[in-house]
C-alpha cells in the first residue's frame, strides 16, 4: 500500500472504525489468544480482531457480527508479532521475492533490504517500478539507499550521482541510508556523502554503519557525522564500545560471521543485561545457512544463552520497529498495527507453526501456503544475462608479478607469484589457480593468480559477483572456457567444468546474479556446490561470499575491481584493467 501517500485511505480507516461499531464484520477473529504484549512486558490473553491487513482491536470484547469472518480459537498457542529482518541483502543468489516467501515460513514477514543490485543493474525508474510490484506480496518490504558501490567501478559518479541518491532517499519505502562501507572516505572529507547523510537525517531516516574493527575514537567521530547503528561488533567489548557511543547495536548471526552465541556470552561477562538498544540480523546469509531458520533461530539462541524471553523476542520485533520509527505499524500485536502475527506452540520455541502476513495466512498448521504470486522477471527489467561476445585464448594470459591470497572466505592479501603461469594448466600440487575478472560487456579484463581457493579445480565461471562482472577461476584454461560458455548459454550462473565435462551448475537467470528458483531449491544446489568445492580444496566457510567479495573494497587488503588490482589500505590501483 506504499504506492499512495498514506498506508490506508480515509475510506479504509472509516471501515476499520465501522468494524468496532458492528457495522462491518472482521475478516479474521483470533479468540482466547495468549499473546506477547510489549507495553506491559508480559503474556496476556485477549481477542484479536483483524480486518483485511490490519489489527482493529485487541481486548476482552467480541465483535457484534462475524458474518464472512474466519474464527480461530487460539487455545494452547502463544502469539508474537511477526519478526523483522533489519539488514537484508535479498540478492545472494536468491531474489527478493523468493527470499521473502522463504523467510515468511520462519515468521520473518518484514524485511529492510539493501538496494545495491537495483542501483547497479537498472535505472531508478525501473527499480522503483519493481519496488511497487513487491508491495503486492504478503511480506512488507522496506529498503536502504546505498551511497557507494562497495568497490571501485568505472562510472560511479553516474550510478551514485546526487540526483539518483536523492531520489532513493526520498522514496517512501526507504528507511535508511547506508550501509556506510565507504566510511574512510567520509572521515577523509567526502562532503557529498556527508550531505547525503544530512539529507537522510532531515527526512528522519536512519544511517546504518559498517565499521568492522573501528576504534572507540572512530566510532565517536562517525556518530558525530550521523551514524545511528552498526552491525559489525564481533566481540562483547565491541558491543560495549558501540553502546557507550550511543549506537543501536545490531547483533549478527550470518554465514560468514555466526557471532551471536559468542557475543552474548561476552556481553554477559561484561555485565550487559539491558537489551533495548539491540536488534538482530542475519546480514544476507547464503541460502544454505537459512536452512536452520532466520530471526526465529536468533531468538532461540538468545533464549538458550540466558536472555530473558521477552527481551529475546523484542530484539527481533519491537526494538527494530521503534528504532526505524515504524512501531505504529510493526513490531507489536496491538490495535492499528499491520496484522503480522506468528503462532507458537511454546514461548521458548520461536519457529511458528502458523504465520499471518498482512492478515493473510502464509503458513498454517505447519504447512506452507501458496500466498506469493509469481513475478514475470523479464517484464520487470530482470531478463537473463546476454553475453554477445566470445572468450579467446589470448584472454587467458597471465604475467602479473603478484597475485591474491585468500586468508579466509573474504579477506585477500597480495603474494609474490613464483610459479610459471604461462602454461595452459597449473599443477595440482599447489593451491594456486588462474583468476580472471572480465567485464560482463566484454570491454576489459583483469588477470592474476588466486592462492588458497582450491588445488584441484579445473574451471569455474560465475556471473555472480559484486558488480555482475564475470569471474573465471581454475587450473585448466580449457575448462575455464568451457565453464564460461555454459554460463553464457544459461543466461548467467555459477558453472564448474572438470576434465571437459560440466559437473556443477547453478543457473542465475535473473540478470545473471539471482536465481528464479525457490530458496529451498537453491539450498540443495548450494550444498552440492560446497561439497564439490571442498573436495577440490576449498577450505573456508562460504564460497558464495568469496565470489561476491573478490571486488569489495570495504574489506582488506587487495581486491580485483573494474579499475584494476586495488590496494585497499593505500587506496590506489596497482595494475589497471586491460582493454580487450
Amino acid at each position: 500500500m506504499l504506492e499512495q501517500r498514506y498506508r490506508w485511505k480515509n475510506k479504509y480507516l472509516r471501515d476499520h472504525v465501522s468494524v468496532l461499531d458492528g457495522k462491518l464484520s472482521p475478516t479474521l477473529l483470533l479468540k482466547n489468544a495468549r499473546y506477547l504484549n510489549q507495553a506491559f512486558r508480559k503474556w496476556m490473553t485477549a481477542n484479536i480482531w483483524i480486518y483485511n491487513d490490519r489489527i482493529v482491536y485487541v481486548g476482552e470484547m467480541l465483535p457484534v457480527t462475524i458474518k464472512n469472518c474466519e474464527v480461530v480459537d487460539c487455545e494452547g498457542l502463544m502469539l508474537v508479532p511477526g519478526y523483522i529482518e533489519p539488514h537484508a541483502h535479498p540478492f545472494q543468489l536468491y531474489n527478493p521475492h523468493s527470499f521473502a516467501s522463504y523467510a515468511s515460513q520462519f515468521g520473518t514477514t518484514t524485511l529492510i533490504n539493501d538496494n545495491m543490485v537495483l542501483a547497479l543493474q537498472m535505472d531508478k525508474n525501473r527499480a522503483f517500478s519493481f519496488l511497487s510490484e513487491l508491495r503486492n506480496l504478503p511480506s512488507t518490504m522496506y529498503w536502504w539507499c546505498r551511497f557507494d558501490a562497495q568497490t571501485e567501478i568505472q562510472n560511479e559518479e553516474v550510478i551514485f550521482s546526487h540526483r539518483n541518491v536523492k531520489s532513493w532517499l526520498e522514496h517512501e519505502a526507504v528507511l535508511q541510508g547506508g550501509e556506510l562501507t565507504a566510511w574512510p572516505k567520509l572521515l577523509a572529507g567526502d562532503d557529498l556523502m556527508l550531505h547525503w547523510i544530512q539529507e537522510a537525517k532531515r527526512m528522519r531516516k536512519k544511517i546504518e554503519g559498517h565499521f568492522p574493527g573501528a576504534s572507540e575514537k572512530t566510532l565517536a567521530k562517525l556518530m558525530l557525522l550521523g551514524a545511528d547503528c552498526d552491525h559489525e561488533a564481533m566481540t562483547g567489548k565491541e558491543v560495549y564500545n558501540r553502546l557507550m557511543q550511543g549506537y543501536t547495536v545490531s547483533l549478527r548471526y550470518s554465514s560468514i560471521r555466526p557471532d551471536l552465541p559468542v557475543l552474548l556470552d561476552e556481553m554477559h561477562e561484561l555485565g550487559i543485561d539491558y537489551y533495548d538498544q539491540m536488534i538482530f540480523t542475519t546480514d544476507g546469509s547464503s541460502s544454505s545457512f537459512y536452512e536452520q531458520g532466520m530471526i526465529d533461530h536468533m531468538i532461540r539462541i538468545a533464549i538458550e544463552k540466558g536472555v530473558p524471553v521477552i527481551d529475546a523476542y523484542n530484539m527481533g520485533t519491537i526494538n527494530i520497529a521503534r528504532y526505524y520509527q515504524i512501531n505504529h505499524l510493526h513490531g507489536a500485536i496491538a490495535t492499528g498495527r499491520v496484522a503480522n502475527i506468528n503462532f507458537l506452540y511454546s514461548e521458548t520455541d520461536p519457529t511458528p507453526i502458523s504465520v499471518l502476513a498482512k492478515g493473510k495466512w502464509v503458513k498454517k498448521d505447519g504447512l506452507p501456503l501458496d500466498a506469493y504470486p509469481d513475478i514475470s522477471w523479464g517484464d520487470k527489467g530482470f531478463e537473463p544475462l546476454t553475453i554477445n561476445w566470445n572468450l579467446y585464448p589470448e584472454d587467458l594470459q597471465f604475467s602479473m608479478p603478484f597475485g591474491i591470497k585468500m586468508e579466509n572466505a573474504v579477506i585477500t592479501k597480495p603474494y609474490s607469484i613464483s610459479i610459471d603461469a604461462s602454461v595452459d594448466r597449473l599443477n595440482d600440487t599447489n593451491d594456486e589457480c588462474f583468476f580472471v575478472l572480465i567485464d560482463k560487456n566484454g570491454r576489459w579484463r583483469m588477470n592474476t593468480l588466486l592462492k588458497g581457493f582450491a588445488d584441484r579445480l579445473d574451471g569455474l565461471a560465475s556471473s555472480f559477483s559484486n558488480t555482475g562482472d564475470i569471474i573465471l577461476i581454475g587450473k585448466n584454461k580449457e575448462d575455464m572456457m568451457k565453464a564460461f560458455y555454459r554460463m553464457k548459454e544459461l543466461g548467467g550462473g555459477i558453472v564448474v567444468s572438470d576434465k571437459g565435462e560440466i559437473v556443477q551448475e547453478i543457473p542465475l537467470k535473473v540478470k545473471g546474479v539471482m536465481s528464479d528458483q525457490k530458496v529451498e531449491t537453491l539450498i540443495e544446489q548450494e550444498k552440492k556446490l560446497l561439497v564439490y568445492l571442498r573436495e577440490r580444496g576449498y577450505q573456508f566457510s562460504d564460497p558464495i561470499y568469496s565470489l561476491l567479495f573478490f571486488s569489495s573494497t570495504h574489506l582488506p587488503y587487495i581486491r580485483i575491481t573494474q579499475q584494476g588490482m586495488y590496494d585497499v589500505m593505500n587506496k590506489t590501483v596497482l595494475f589497471p584493467t586491460i582493454m580487450r
